[in-house]
């Protein structure tokens, strides 16, 4: 049975998310038209390259302009199944929409891709018909059992269980859908839209357990033993630290911890804080840098080790970032945390001798690998950075019926992470002798 999706106290409408709305607003019915007449259905189209998971892009925008809106949700969930939060949440500036043939001319902007995107799945969400577009398979009486509840798992146990696999995905948060529902920037994706699509694969008969540790409510050798085969999905563990002097104590936080609770816990609140130093140069760390300067704290400034033009985060959101206040401070190396008599955080002191005072510091450095769980499940290894180590064509590792995919490959997006959910729900299926389908979802969009 499906446990309840979330207690009502956790998605508490006064969180402080539903102050950031939407930075792209899905389109009224003649914006979206409009922007689909605009594209010129472009012949091995470039931005169906660009597009990890494959979408038919022009094939799904035509049916947009042609009001085929539950032809172009199956175009769209067919090839990606989690193809609504894609359109909010992926850097399309530098896949689909980075492709399109106007960024050629200077002359008119590219296509939209993720905001038509997102109009033609969300009308199916909001009309309750999304579980009917695609073709399910009769029980084959195989099970397969999915560590985690993010993207990669999602997609694999929705595609499996479009193919008659009965699927169980465990989850040991309350909530399912990984980090697009606790680590998504708020004016990209609100919880709601994590948890809307979360239903939507259970609605494809996928049977999801939250609150159930694999490792310690449920034993690997158990799932082993009871599923044809295993997709780890396990994703990233907790923020890592910097391990300097007066790091511990308050005003030192995670920046994904500090991303859930500004998502997910009622009430939270940073009231009184007026300067705030993000270190790191990723994209969580542009994130968390943005939702504050959205939030109005006056002095926002994000600390990186090296220049600008070595940040691993977008460029165009570190762009977007400066344009809403924030400030970058390059080649500052963090030293130590400078702390009054009763340990309230005063300045971040950096090893050329400044000192930048700070309410708060959020460090966005990464996350530590979930070794531990991995190394319960026998034959599968893990690499020098500590992701699994599995077979580029497949997603299976050293043991014949574990597959992996996601985080817990190194991936950053959640786009690839679908991909690789799908790459691993098409070698289940070979493995388990079960013979695709000419029309199976899974084979949308194949690479």
């Amino acid at each position: 049975m499906n446990e309840p999706l979330a207690p009502e106290s956790v998605i508490a409408g006064n969180r402080l998310e539903r102050r950031l709305p939407d930075a792209k607003p899905t389109y009224a019915d003649g914006e979206a038209v409009g922007e689909a007449n605009r594209c010129l259905y472009c012949y091995d189209a470039p931005c169906v390259q660009a597009c990890p998971t494959g979408i038919d892009i022009p094939g799904f925008i035509r049916k947009i302009a042609t009001g085929n809106l539950r032809g172009s949700a199956r175009t769209i969930l067919s090839a990606n199944l989690l193809g609504y939060s894609c359109a909010r949440v992926c850097p399309v500036e530098v896949l689909c929409v980075g492709a399109c043939v106007y960024n050629d001319w200077h002359r008119y902007p590219p296509i939209q891709i993720g905001r038509l995107q997102r109009y033609a799945v969300e009308k199916m969400f909001d009309a309750g018909k999304a579980a009917t577009l695609l073709p399910r398979a009769p029980a084959t009486g195989k099970k397969v059992a999915c560590v985690g509840a993010g993207p990669a798992s999602l997609a694999a146990a929705g595609y499996l269980a479009l193919e008659g696999v009965a699927v169980t995905v465990y989850e040991q948060r309350a909530l399912a859908g990984g980090l697009n529902t606790t680590g998504v920037a708020p004016y990209k994706m609100h919880v709601e839209g994590a948890l809307a699509e979360v239903e939507f694969v259970r609605s494809l008969g996928v049977s999801l357990r939250t609150g159930v540790e694999v490792g310690r409510d449920v034993k690997p050798a158990d799932l082993l033993r009871d599923h044809d085969a295993v997709f780890l999905g396990v994703g990233l563990g907790a923020d890592t630290r910097l391990g300097i002097p007066g790091e511990q104590g308050a005003g030192v936080v995670g920046a994904t911890a500090w991303i859930e609770r500004l998502k997910l816990e009622p009430g939270f609140t940073f009231a009184g804080i007026q300067r705030v130093l993000v270190v790191g140069g990723g994209n969580t760390t542009i994130d968390a840098a943005r939702e504050l300067a959205r939030l109005g704290v006056p002095e926002v400034t994000m600390v990186y080790r090296r220049t600008a033009a070595e940040m691993p985060g977008y460029a165009h959101e570190l762009e977007l970032a400066r344009k809403e206040g924030v400030r970058l401070l390059e080649r500052a190396v963090p030293k130590e945390f400078a702390r009054d008599g009763g340990g309230r955080l005063m300045a971040l002191r950096l090893a050329d001798g400044r000192e930048l005072p700070a309410d708060l510091v959020i460090l966005g450095i990464g996350q530590a690998k979930l070794r531990e769980l991995v190394a319960q499940f026998p034959g599968v290894a893990l690499d020098e950075k500590g992701f699994v180590v599995v077979d580029d064509a497949t997603g299976r590792t050293g043991n014949p019926k574990v597959f992996a995919g996601g985080d817990a490959l190194g991936g950053e997006l959640v786009v690839t992470a679908v991909q690789e959910g799908k790459r691993a729900a098409r070698a289940i299926c070979a493995a388990l002798g079960l013979t695709a389908r000419a029309d199976a979802p899974m084979l949308a969009g194949h690479r």
